[in-house]
């Protein structure tokens, strides 16, 4: 599996038009986990937007605390790593906002349900 992994990626070498460079050999570019396991992590925030039809009532607690946390923790580690991973930060902002609203809902429902009376 490696070494189709190294003939693709060689043949895109030759092929890819200058400007691209930059952005393909980067320390956290296309060619390394880096790029790659925060660009699947985009998953969880779309499911976190398919989440927002869901009623507060079945939302799980645990679930978007966990979510909103490891959202903020992540962003803030993204900061401090080098390099910066612009990618990683940006899905973890994300990550977070979802969380967090989902947090409020859930509290809003429980307070009284005024958010969902609206």
């Amino acid at each position: 599996m490696a070494v189709l992994y190294r003939k693709a990626i060689s043949s895109l070498d030759k092929i890819l038009p200058v400007r691209f460079h930059p952005f393909w050999n980067h320390a956290a570019g296309p060619k390394t986990i880096f790029f790659w396991a925060p660009t699947f992590k985009w998953a969880l925030v779309i499911a976190g937007l398919a989440d927002l039809e869901r009623p507060a009532e079945k939302l799980s607690l645990t679930q978007s605390g966990a979510l909103a946390a490891t959202g903020i923790i992540w962003s803030r580690y993204s900061m401090v790593i080098i390099p910066k991973n612009w990618n990683l930060f940006s899905v973890n902002v994300f990550v977070a906002i979802t969380g967090l609203y989902q947090l409020y809902r859930i509290y809003d429902y429980r307070k009284g349900g005024k958010l969902e009376a609206k």
